[in-house]
């Protein structure tokens, strides 16, 4: 089958820059590498025929003869070279591919470059950081306004002493891994391509312990009950993260310890709702106080407080103290309360307290009930009537 054209083959134009040309292979290459399309025959000679046409395209000598001479230019050494050598034979695809893409073969392979890993400097003294840890911690809303200490007991792995954290039982004991001959990665190949992993037996690291710690198995760290200490500002809300800085797990034989992520969940309260900074509260008001006006005994998180009720509220009223709210985390101002009165009617009456109600009633009038008159008025146009 007749070869295609190296400038279709890339999709560029015959003026195209080399900067052009690069980032056309560079987009093609990864669509059609062999690695993001396993067992696709198709993709992988696309990939070889690619790598073909930018080879002779992006080399100033060969691009020129391939003008000239088109395919023959290649074929039994032929002309073109100046100096007489020739250009014959065009490197392996996936070399073609590392130059582009800054050695990826023979480094960490394909997902190195495209997986964001990069290439994993080896630590010959097998140090790795440790992880971090969650801790769900339910604390109440006065804990949350007023800030609070707590002691947290948690399993985790820390720095085994026996060892002094190096895995080793007498401290030194450390021999070459004999499978990866020191290296810390092991060579796999997959037809034309070759492929770079960690080693399995010794985890990147080269060596290996020779004489274990009973005690961490020659990890260096193990697992134990902890106790940790931290604290809590004021004005945290459900669902706040704290960090603490290096009490996750200990690193693997002293590597850097993680974190410990402390997520606050705040427990719902009999009496205050929260919003932001402010909360709310509905507090009962005795039908007399609401008539005659008067102080109400108001709770807050800081203890009993009064409000004054003018004569007349009506139930529903909302009152708001100001600054008695949650303190902000950020400005340290604190947000306010607000406080919705409503109307308590009484439930057991005796016989004159009845008796004297409805004389009070009768008393009173419907032009004492404005909310009352304001509502038919209303109902009396909606019927028509």
């Amino acid at each position: 089958m007749a070869k295609r054209d190296f400038y279709e083959i890339l999709g560029v134009s015959k003026s195209a820059t080399d900067a052009e040309m690069k980032k056309a292979y560079r987009k093609l290459a990864i669509k059609f590498h062999p690695d993001k399309n396993p067992d696709d025959q198709e993709a992988e000679d696309n990939f070889k025929e690619l790598g073909e046409a930018y080879e002779a395209l992006s080399d100033e000598d060969k691009r020129a003869a391939y003008d000239r001479y088109g395919h023959a230019a290649f074929e039994n050494g032929g002309g073109g070279s100046r100096g007489g050598g020739g250009f014959g034979g065009f490197h392996d695809a996936s070399d073609i591919f590392s130059q582009v893409f800054g050695g990826a073969f023979g480094g960490g392979g394909f997902e190195d470059i495209f997986g964001g890993g990069g290439r994993r400097r080896r630590d010959p003294s097998g140090k790795k950081p440790g992880s971090d840890l969650r801790y769900d911690l339910e604390i109440t809303l006065e804990e949350a306004a007023e800030g609070v200490q707590k002691e947290l007991e948690i399993e985790k792995l820390e720095a085994c002493s026996t060892c002094n954290s190096t895995g080793s039982k007498s401290g030194s004991g450390r021999k070459t891994c004999s499978t990866c001959g020191g290296q810390g990665t092991v060579t796999r190949q997959a037809g034309i391509f070759i492929q770079q992993t960690e080693c399995p037996e010794c985890h990147g690291a080269g060596q290996i312990i020779s004489d274990p710690c009973p005690d961490c198995r020659g990890e260096g760290r193990r697992n134990e009950d902890t106790r940790i200490k931290i604290n809590i500002p004021a004005g945290v809300d459900d669902g706040t993260r704290l960090r603490s800085t290096g009490n996750g797990d200990a690193g693997v034989r002293g590597g850097q310890p993680g974190d410990l992520y402390v997520f606050l969940h705040i427990k719902p309260h009999d009496i205050f709702q929260r919003e932001d900074d402010d909360l709310f509260c509905e507090v009962p008001m005795p039908f007399s106080t609401a008539a005659l006006g008067g102080e109400l005994k108001v709770p807050t998180l800081e203890g009993k407080s009064s409000i004054k009720i003018p004569a007349g509220t009506q139930g529903g009223t909302t009152f708001r103290l100001r600054n008695r709210g949650i303190k902000d985390l950020r400005s340290g101002g604190k947000g306010d309360l607000h406080v919705e009165v409503q109307v308590e009617v009484p439930t057991k009456l005796k016989s004159e307290q009845k008796e004297k109600l409805v004389e009070f009633s009768d008393s009173i009038g419907e032009e004492n009930n404005p909310m009352q008159e304001s509502f038919f008025e209303k109902a009396k146009r909606f019927f028509g009537s």
